[in-house]
């Protein structure tokens, strides 16, 4: 039989179920209230009932949960003083889809030398999700791996479908079912008709296989998210100008699509250098002050300390904050940008109250 079905297959591994991980890292009543608080605000503001516009900011991708809550604490005092015009969600990302090859995240190899101990790795960011939320500050990750939301998506404020996925059948009915608003990016070669597609496709009711919460295959049978919104993360060329915005705002409302977008400040937008993504941010808000209706958010990647790193053999030579991914802006600039836009954000809220 191995023969048949198990040729190239050197091992497998049995998990928890979804519940019993929740029960060993339960909820508590602050992280239950702040992950409804977020998803109910963010739902407002794309239903333009909160005239606020939403940030999305943090590490590219979380490789110590000590740094990311230090990152947590200080960004929870940050959003407290920007409140009034921008409700900030702090960016978890533990699934990291590859080009290629390469570090695939902190649920797939927390221990960071392909020991791949994934069971530790979905406690810890579980643990990680919950001490945030505990905070009272709401989280939002990239739905990658079709079974983690059972795991991790209680915890969970908002999801994004990346570039590399938005095209997937898979992903496309994940987002259909899940509890959250979801922004679906546009492909990497910066094409926007697969996303306008995905947010077709995840508006709609679905049926397909998963696990339960007792971690049994069934079929699960979805209502279609009504809170779906595209992301432009540039191409081969950047995609957040005006120009730009314009194009995508008409593509989705002949698609019959809410005109919702938020622009990822970095990726392509940013031609991969970090220190452009400020340069992106100031020109997103510009164009809100100048009357956009239809930017509803901004993405940016941000960490303690600026630039990135090689994960080395001795984890204890790491720099303590800085990311082992994509480069990311330091904890300074974060500051002064999200502070900027605020400003930039009153005077538009400002003349339209």
């Amino acid at each position: 039989m191995t023969q048949l079905i198990n040729a190239r297959i050197l091992s497998q591994e049995s998990l928890p179920s979804p519940a019993s991980i929740q029960t060993e890292v339960p909820h508590t009543k602050r992280s239950v209230a702040a992950v409804l608080h977020g998803r109910a605000q963010l739902e407002d503001i794309l239903d333009r009932k909160d005239p606020r516009r939403f940030v999305v900011v943090g590490p590219c991708s979380i490789h110590d949960p000590e740094a990311a809550l230090d990152y947590a604490r200080r960004l929870k005092t940050l959003a407290a003083e920007v409140a009034d015009v921008l409700l900030v969600i702090m960016r978890v990302y533990f699934e990291k889809p590859r080009t290629t090859v390469g570090w695939k995240g902190l649920i797939n190899d927390p221990n960071r030398d392909d020991s791949f101990d994934m069971v530790k790795g979905i406690r810890l960011a579980r643990t990680l999700l919950r001490d945030i939320s505990e905070l009272g500050l709401p989280v939002g990750t990239e739905a990658l791996d079709p079974l983690m939301p059972q795991y991790l998506g209680d915890l969970v404020s908002w999801n994004a479908i990346g570039a590399r996925t938005t095209e997937s059948q898979t992903h496309r009915e994940m987002a259909s079912g899940l509890s959250t608003p979801v922004g679906l990016k546009n492909g990497t070669d910066g094409s926007l008709t697969v996303a306008i597609n995905a947010m077709q496709s995840a508006g709609t009711p679905h049926a397909f296989l998963g696990i339960d919460t007792e971690g049994r295959t069934c079929v699960i049978r979805t209502a279609g998210n009504p809170h779906v919104h595209l992301i432009l993360r540039g191409g081969a060329t950047p995609n957040y100008t005006a120009e730009s915005v314009a194009q995508a705002e008409a593509m989705l409302l002949k698609a019959g699509l809410p005109a919702s977008i938020v622009v990822d400040c970095s990726h392509g937008n940013s031609n991969k250098n970090p220190a452009r993504q400020t340069i992106v941010l100031q020109d997103v808000m510009q164009q809100i002050r100048s009357g956009s209706n239809c930017l509803v958010g901004m993405m940016l990647e941000s960490n303690i300390v600026a630039g990135t790193q090689k994960i080395q053999a001795d984890l204890s030579t790491l720099v303590y904050g800085q990311s082992v991914t994509d480069s990311c802006i330091g904890w300074e600039e974060t500051v002064i940008a999200i502070k900027s836009a605020a400003d930039l954000l009153r005077g538009r809220i400002g003349a339209a109250a």
